[in-house]
């Protein structure tokens, strides 16, 4: 279920922004990426460059991305962020989000051609500088079909009252310290 960019406030500096995020980002060297580790959900090249893991700074990463991380920090209830990259190829088979209590943001700023995402049963193109925001609780799945490789600044905040059609259950918990050691890049995780 995708929800219109235009109903969050903050969606509008991210799109006025996305040069700035996207000079931060170019400026970042592969070695500061690491692998999703999911690996059970896609076939290769899914890596991610966290900022922020459950409300908890990754100063360091933080460091190389001041004005990114101004702008992921002026967003209310704002609990992850960082950049999500998928090389050239990469299928991100369908699952799910493991909680209701938050939305998902996605802010293109390297997207090629044959790159797309399908939340439920509607599929959409990331666009530069655009911001698509879902509630990845539905089943969803993402590819790049492209020669290039897409990324997105990748947000998850709180979900306002406005969007919840039912109230959240708690049955859904998120494992935060095994999150907060893949994103801020300090231990490997067993598998």
């Amino acid at each position: 279920m995708f929800f219109p960019a235009s109903d969050f406030e903050f969606a509008t500096a991210l799109e006025a922004n996305w040069l700035t995020v996207r000079q931060e980002l170019e400026q970042l060297q592969p070695k500061n990426f690491i692998d999703w580790p999911e690996k059970n959900i896609y076939n290769q090249g899914w890596e991610v460059f966290g900022l922020y893991a459950f409300g908890q700074k990754i100063a360091e990463n933080c460091r190389l991305c001041p004005e990114t991380t101004k702008l992921v920090e002026a967003i209310p209830g704002m609990l992850t962020a960082g950049f999500s990259s998928l090389a050239p190829g990469t299928y991100i088979g369908p699952h799910f989000g493991a909680t209701q209590a938050v939305l998902r943001c996605h802010l293109g700023v390297i997207v090629p051609d044959n790159c797309a995402i399908r939340v439920d049963k509607e599929t959409r193109s990331w666009q530069e500088g655009k911001c698509l925001i879902f509630d990845d609780t539905f089943e969803h799945e993402a590819w790049n079909k492209s020669e290039q490789t897409r990324i997105v600044l990748l947000i998850d905040f709180t979900r306002p009252a406005s969007t919840i059609n039912e109230p959240l259950t708690s049955n859904q918990k998120i494992d935060e310290e095994y999150w907060l050691k893949i994103l801020s890049q300090t231990e490997s995780v067993s598998k």
